[in-house]
């Protein structure tokens, strides 16, 4: 107990002086790359401070409310309409180009899990860069809808294929544990409309705003047993989490809470404690010696996120959105991390992926955080500062 305690101190502490530290560095810097390397900071390979092995269920609820924030943000109509379209269209380029690279890097014996290495090059960070897009005002208009579209494609997607096959290695077991989670949460979603009018109703209508807080209680408990449900198969989790948090944005359209109220009270205690501890946790996980040694690897991981997850943007878009908006976008769309991390996890807990390309994957998605965004934000201002009525119209339309 004592243990858990100091490594959870140490960690937490790490997670006050991230904010400080960001408005103290003269570059905009995202936190999550400041999470990672407090982490690797306070983990084994640096001061030994904590020991990520304490922190476990703490960064997996984590990493579990990282995709029910990301799934609960998502527009439930979006994925119908022509961003979505357009999305899955450049995320299928993304998929074909990955396997065909990968495909070429198993051949000469540079990676061994080629279904892991190559649905990890195809993701995009939703999670991680809702706060970026949010901060700087870019989830209105055409733009917002395209990149949103293109977050959720490059989350859901690569998950749904990691889904897919480990089903198709016998485990039909883990298709049951995700229709049983999206049904409890479309259940939860629902039973405060079924009630209202009863005295039920009333109570948990009456206690969702004082210190009861009956529905975001009710929805951490969902939160809780999707990760439960899908504690046995990895990545599913991630799958669980995504769909719960659909199901849940959709159906509280109907509820007196209201979508907007309990997402920004997910987002308090999300991004508040959970989340943080599992970026940091990674952090602390992350084989710094490997990518020391080599470096190589980190590049060409980083490079090809760029080259497989980006460059479709400039193409699909090309009607779209004007160039500076599709160069923002490829940007952003190469921008991973999340996924990479709970990939490589899995995969190197199995034996299926080489533990330097695993940390070279998990260092290239850092890096991606890094310098991705700040680069696309760079692009934006330039653009906005040129012509200031264009890029406002393009952005709140």
């Amino acid at each position: 107990m004592t243990d858990q305690l100091e490594s959870l101190f140490v960690v937490m502490i790490v997670a006050a002086l991230v904010p400080v530290a960001i408005r103290l560095l003269p570059v905009a810097v995202p936190q999550v790359v400041l999470l990672l390397a407090g982490g690797i900071l306070i983990g084994p390979e640096v001061l030994g401070w904590a020991d990520r092995s304490e922190l476990t269920l703490l960064s997996d609820v984590g990493l579990g409310f990282l995709f029910l924030l990301a799934g609960y943000e998502l527009p439930p109509l979006l994925m119908r309409q022509r961003p979505g379209r357009l999305a899955l269209g450049a995320w299928g380029i993304s998929v074909a180009l990955s396997l065909a690279v990968v495909g070429v890097l198993e051949a000469t014996g540079y990676v061994k899990a080629f279904i892991p290495v190559a649905l990890a090059l195809t993701t995009t960070a939703l999670g991680t860069l809702l706060p970026i897009l949010r901060d700087n005002d870019m989830l209105g208009g055409m733009f917002g809808q395209h990149m949103f579209a293109s977050g959720a494609v490059g989350e859901l997607g690569p998950v749904l294929a990691i889904s897919l096959f480990l089903s198709a290695n016998g485990s039909w077991q883990s298709a049951l544990a995700i229709v049983t989670v999206v049904a409890l949460a479309w259940l939860l979603a629902r039973i405060p409309s079924w009630l209202e009018g009863t005295r039920v109703g009333m109570i948990v209508s009456a206690t969702s705003e004082d210190t009861t807080q009956s529905v975001l209680r009710w929805t951490i408990t969902l939160l809780l047993g999707a990760l439960l449900l899908t504690a046995d198969f990895g990545l599913d989790i991630v799958l669980g989490a995504f769909l719960a948090g659909m199901v849940l944005r959709r159906s509280s359209q109907e509820t007196t809470e209201g979508p907007v109220g309990l997402l920004h009270k997910l987002d308090t205690v999300g991004y508040g404690f959970f989340i943080p501890i599992f970026f940091i946790s990674s952090g602390m996980g992350l084989d710094l010696t490997s990518i020391i040694e080599n470096p190589e690897r980190l590049l060409v991981f980083f490079s090809l996120l760029l080259l497989v997850r980006g460059v479709p943007a400039l193409f699909v878009y090309r009607r779209e959105l004007p160039g500076s908006e599709r160069v923002q976008l490829m940007f952003l769309s190469a921008t991973a991390l999340p996924l990479i991390v709970a990939i490589t996890e899995v995969s190197m807990t199995n034996g299926t992926m080489l533990a330097a390309n695993g940390a070279a994957l998990v260092g290239a998605g850092a890096l991606s955080v890094a310098v991705f965004p700040f680069i696309a934000l760079q692009i934006r201002k330039r653009t906005l500062t040129q012509s200031p009525h264009e890029g406002s119209r393009s952005v709140v339309e």
